[in-house]
């Protein structure tokens, strides 16, 4: 018996999960543009 299996990917965006749970605790923020960003400097540094 052959099996033939694909890849199967999934993408979470959590950024918007971050920006929902900060709007609760801010209500100002809730009709607001918001932005999630991280420094990617120190992505993959070994120190």
């Amino acid at each position: 018996m052959h099996t033939n299996h694909q890849p199967i990917f999934g993408l979470v965006d959590v950024n918007s999960f971050y920006c929902s749970c900060e709007r609760i605790f801010r209500p100002e923020l809730r009709q607001r543009p918001v932005v999630v960003l991280s420094n990617s400097d120190l992505r993959g540094r070994n120190r």
